[in-house]
């Protein structure tokens, strides 16, 4: 463990042996004096010792900084992209402190140790785990920092420190003494602090479980916040990248005498990418001149012993493959599938996903021979750390990468890879090697990004059940198709068994009592796949949605009563998020117009349930999608409003999957899509209305990110059948072929 005294911006260490595991870091005032802390926990609920800072300190080295004037900074360990992190993790500091909130403001911790996710080990935004994880983390960081402040009160008004109470960045005591948080905070740097914490009964909170407006709303609604897209380092320049085709693929010859000669245009050089290919890189004074460079580049690209993947081919591959048992997943006794009295059989078919977030990818790197900075809205701060350092030949510790806002990810930000960062440093390192010394801007343009690789995958289901007389499901055979995300990767020895990716086939069976005998086919192809916002439940959400709607349609029984009799004593929550969803809607009581019909899913992911409950038509020959109502079992609530905004989000997009046009699509290894005007997206124009209610619930708080988006699309199929009779196999709709 380490204490660090941070000083008008030096940094001098002193390593302190003997703490215990339940140790903690105390960092000592900045310019201008305050208290700071910060803690790392490793696992859920305990405490160990913080690790070493980074070289360069761009924020106070810890989570917490009250200053003089009262104001108090928290640290968030995590990515803000538009999930709220930046407001519901100083809640939890604030809650324990007993802050005043009109005073926190929330900073993106840049890339150390300190700031690893206590579940994961490693400094991340993803798994919908930011608040799950550091719910306790982050409260008992307010909760020992409230008690350094009574104890240096205590100490200075010379009275028991349970006498002294705080209300608001305030420290009041027995005889009327006061003193804010700020004008304390220096003394109480110099107490212990403490072993343990008792945190608040949740029946005091004053904070969580309040609808909190985000602290960076006005910036973002303003247009002052600052996204990576935005930032640009003093004398840097601009990095376009022409990237190959077919992914792999190496430049076999390249004419830049006309980008040469563009005006702006500084260099052209040849540089690695991702997969073991190679581009060439324009680097000018500005985007135009690089992008008109770019264009004007004539490359040749060799190709030779590359698969070059078609999607037809592909597609009529894993329909075959499907037909054969893959890989045992889990087993059932299915012997009276065959003699059943009514069969389902099904094949299921889902495209690759691009994420397609608003601010495409970017970042600056300025690499230098002793170290390297880089600032990006980085999703895998410790991995994309080692990386740089590994790319540019330096140590980890030579390497600042700061967190910059992002717009949007869904995934894409926190590649195993690091492929966007790795590629920028070599384009610093060609860069330098050509003799120059400024810093390079990376950007991708929206084409750069849709044809650029890391997709959902592309997976095909087939399924087989029976049903006996009695409505009741038999025996159910399935087999799952599709590319693993984590093979190859630092998560495959955790996550891929008997050859499976635990993600492909994630949720299937769950939370229903069924004989599922499942296996999966993991293939490999030439394209890059990675998790898309809510991973596997993506498409085994809608498989499983659909078929046991079908199953209750088969056994002539109300979809919702048919799903409770199947959940049984492990769908606790799930009946609990569906009866507020069917309560909330109106479903089974309120008459809908003709030309409407409700539609119902239920889906866990990240260990919360979403039920919704939607009502859709048919105008013009195209599925319309009038209204959702959500039920949420997230457990507590941090902050109702951001769990609000994120089933608004992930519902939204989750209809964007069905609608026309939401296909990545390859022919001869070449990616089709390459904008908004060939790929579909969900716009405001899509947007139904939703109402989200939450189950109230002191549990420890579950992920919100990504779980509202996989029962939306099955719970529009479900009501669409109802209107058109056809039950829908694959995304995105297509009425026509059904």
């Amino acid at each position: 463990m380490r204490i660090e005294w941070l000083n008008q911006g030096t940094i001098a260490s002193a390593s302190v042996s003997g703490m215990s595991r339940r140790g903690f870091m105390k960092a000592g005032a900045v310019a201008g004096g305050g208290l700071v802390l910060g803690f790392f926990l490793p696992g859920a609920g305990r405490l160990a010792n913080a690790q070493q800072a980074p070289a360069k300190v761009y924020e106070p080295n810890a989570f917490l900084h009250i200053a003089p004037d009262n104001t108090v900074t928290v640290q968030v360990n995590r990515l803000e992209f538009g999930q709220g992190v930046q407001t519901s993790l100083p809640m939890l500091i604030a809650e324990e402190l007993d802050a005043d909130w009109s005073q926190v403001n929330g900073a993106l911790a840049p890339a150390g140790d300190q700031y690893k996710d206590p579940a994961f080990g490693i400094q991340i935004t993803g798994g919908s785990g930011s608040i799950a994880h550091s719910y306790i983390q982050y409260r008992e960081i307010g909760a020992k920092a409230r008690a350094m402040l009574i104890a240096a009160a205590a100490e200075q008004w010379k009275v028991p420190a349970e006498q002294i109470k705080t209300v608001k960045g305030t420290l009041i005591g027995p005889a009327g003494q006061k003193a804010t948080y700020g004008a304390m905070a220096d003394a109480a740097m110099k107490q212990p602090a403490p072993a343990t914490v008792k945190l608040k009964d949740p029946k005091d909170f004053t904070l969580i479980g309040q609808p909190v407006k985000r602290i960076d709303a006005r910036a973002k609604s303003t247009g002052k916040q600052q996204f990576g897209m935005d930032f640009k380092a003093p004398d840097s320049k601009v990095a376009l990248v022409a990237r190959p085709p077919v992914f792999g693929a190496r430049v076999a010859k390249v004419d830049a005498s006309k980008a040469k000669a563009i005006k702006g245009v500084i260099d052209v050089l040849e540089v690695k990418t991702d997969r073991g290919g190679s581009g060439v890189v324009v680097i000018a004074d500005g985007y135009w001149p690089a992008k008109t460079g770019r264009e004007a580049l004539a490359i040749d690209w060799d190709t030779s012993g590359l698969e070059k993947v078609s999607s037809d081919k592909q597609l009529e591959e894993f329909k075959a493959l499907s037909q054969k048992p893959g890989n045992v997943v889990r087993t059932a006794d299915t012997s009276r599938l065959a003699g059943a009295a009514k069969k389902i059989s099904a094949v299921y078919e889902f495209p690759y996903l691009a994420h397609a977030p608003m601010e495409p990818l970017n970042c600056v790197v300025d690499l230098r021979q002793d170290g390297c900075t880089v600032w990006a809205g980085s999703q895998f701060q410790t991995v994309d750390q080692g990386a740089i350092a590994t790319t540019a030949g330096l140590k980890p510790e030579q390497v600042v990468l700061h967190t910059m806002t992002a717009g949007g990810g869904f995934g894409r930000r926190g590649v195993p890879t690091s492929d966007y960062l790795v590629e920028a440093v070599n384009v610093a390192k060609v860069w330098r090697a050509a003799g120059h010394k400024e810093p390079v801007k990376v950007i991708w343009s929206r084409e750069d990004d849709i044809k650029g690789g890391y997709y959902r995958p592309s997976h095909v289901h087939r399924a087989n059940i029976g049903i006996d007389a009695k409505g009741q499901i038999v025996g159910w055979d399935h087999v799952i198709v599709g590319q693993s995300i984590t093979a190859g990767t630092l998560f495959e020895p955790m996550m891929v068994k008997n050859g499976v990716d635990a993600t492909m086939v994630e949720g299937m069976g769950e939370p229903y009592e069924v004989p599922l005998n499942l296996s999966a086919h993991s293939v490999k192809a030439n394209v890059p796949v990675l998790w898309w916002r809510s991973v596997g439940s993506t498409h085994t959400a809608f498989v499983m949605e659909t078929l046991i709607d079908e199953a209750a349609h088969a056994a002539k029984a109300d979809p919702v009563a048919y799903r409770k009799k199947l959940m049984g004593e492990k769908g606790k929550r799930h009946v609990a998020a569906l009866d507020l969803a069917v309560a909330k809607s109106g479903y089974g009581k309120k008459a809908l117009p003709k030309g409407q019909a409700y539609g119902v899913a239920v889906h866990e992911s990240f260990n919360t349930v979403i039920a919704y409950v939607v009502v859709a038509s048919i105008k013009d020959g195209q599925p319309k999608l009038h209204k959702v109502t959500a039920g949420v079992h997230c457990n507590t609530a941090v902050n109702p409003l951001s769990i609000e905004a994120q089933l608004q989000g992930a519902a939204l997009m989750g209809l964007g999957m069905t609608l026309p046009g939401a296909a990545i699509t390859l022919k001869d290894g070449v990616v089709e899509q390459q904008n908004f005007s060939d790929y579909t997206v969900a716009r405001i124009t899509d947007m139904p209305k939703i109402d989200v209610h939450i189950v109230p619930s002191n549990d420890p708080p579950t992920g919100m990110g990504e779980p509202g988006l996989p029962p939306l699309a099955p719970a529009f199929a479900n009501a669409l059948f109802k209107l058109t009779g056809k039950r829908l196999r694959k995304l995105p709709f297509d009425l026509a072929s059904a």
